[in-house]
């Protein structure tokens, strides 16, 4: 899952992000409205995190509305120090799925967020199913051959990649731009590196490895292993 986050105060940017990231997010995070929109539209995210007030021409408002006019399905959660109601209505009727107040916890920006991920995409997120191997991103669930599998946020999006392009050869850099970050700089080993834990927990249960590894070229997911 990759998140945007906009915000101008430095050390909440900062904060937010190490929180998103040590849960298992992917984070593109901006201090402005401008280099946020400029991503939301040229990018693909999860969701959106917007503070309201911000420099330059463009707030959270805006950036939400602009957002909004071309992309309907991606939840965005606004951010905001003005607690008023008027302020909460001109939040949400920028087209804003849910409104947090500063100072806020950590743990309560966590939870709405894994709220939104799992509300807005239901109709986007069907069932993923390839033989035996199951996911359903709206629970976040991964099952083999009926048996549950504890997966990280990491590996369940290098799955989900194998899921919607089955029997095709991916890249380290199409795994890098779904599952990382666009702050990452670095080598496909890390590619690798979940690919290798992923095969471990896939056949744990004695099932065959469905991960083919493709010399020089990259990883394609078996579209006949059951």
């Amino acid at each position: 899952m990759r998140i945007l986050v906009a915000e101008d105060e430095a050390r909440l940017r900062s904060l937010i992000e190490r929180a998103l990231r040590e849960s298992g997010y992917a984070v593109d995070a901006f201090p402005d409205g401008e280099s946020a929109l400029f991503a939301a539209e040229t990018d693909s995210f999860d969701l959106l995190i917007l503070d309201i007030m911000m420099p330059g021409d463009l707030d959270g408002i805006e950036v939400c509305k602009r957002v909004r006019a071309t992309t309907a399905g991606v939840p965005i959660l606004i951010l905001t120090a003005l607690d008023g109601p008027q302020h909460r209505v001109r939040g949400l009727d920028s087209g804003a799925d849910d409104y947090l107040v500063k100072p806020f916890h950590l743990g309560e920006l966590l939870a709405r967020v894994r709220a939104l991920l799992r509300r807005a995409p239901l109709a986007a997120a069907p069932v993923l199913q390839v033989g035996g191997l199951r996911m359903d991103p709206a629970a976040h669930t991964v099952t083999r051959d009926g048996r549950a599998l504890e997966v990280t946020a990491r590996e369940f999006a290098v799955l989900e990649l194998f899921l919607r392009h089955p029997g095709r050869v991916l890249t380290a850099s199409e795994f890098i731009e779904h599952a990382w970050d666009a702050q990452y700089d670095g080598y496909s080993n890390v590619v690798a590196s979940a690919i290798r834990h992923l095969r471990g927990k896939l056949t744990s249960t004695g099932g065959v490895d469905p991960i083919v590894t493709v010399r020089g070229r990259g990883y394609l997911l078996d579209g006949g292993v059951s």
